[in-house]
């Protein structure tokens, strides 16, 4: 009788978190979610549009959809749309505040690169 010793599994590869959130972004949600937008959460999702084919959206919820991921990051909670889960993985979303314009922002690895106005995007 014979026996077949099979190799030691790999370990696997600790897969990066699907979303960051930053300090000043998490400031911003905490005061959104207690001011005008009490009650409901930020749904992240991605959907086509522009010149690059792909943009980020953003929509208040009143809860989490079936296909919604989690995200708890600085002790704020946003929703993650799990078709854009894939587009998404290891994104920083921040928030920006300039003299002439305010708002979130993403860092996002899988990106190939962006629009001439940076609207959109394409992985």
């Amino acid at each position: 009788m014979s026996t077949t010793v099979s190799p030691p599994a790999k370990p696997r590869r600790a897969l990066p978190p699907l979303m960051a959130v930053t300090d000043a972004a998490a400031e911003r949600l905490r005061s959104l979610y207690s001011k005008g937008q009490q009650g409901k959460l930020l749904r992240i999702g991605v959907g086509t549009k522009g010149c690059s084919g792909l943009s980020y959206q953003m929509n208040w919820v009143e809860s989490p959809g079936p296909g919604d991921e989690t995200v708890n990051d600085k002790g704020v909670t946003v929703l993650v749309d799990r078709k854009a889960s894939l587009f998404l993985i290891g994104t920083v979303m921040d928030y920006e505040n300039t003299t002439l314009s305010s708002g979130f922002t993403f860092t996002n690895p899988n990106e190939k690169g962006r629009c001439g106005c940076g609207e959109s995007f394409h992985v």
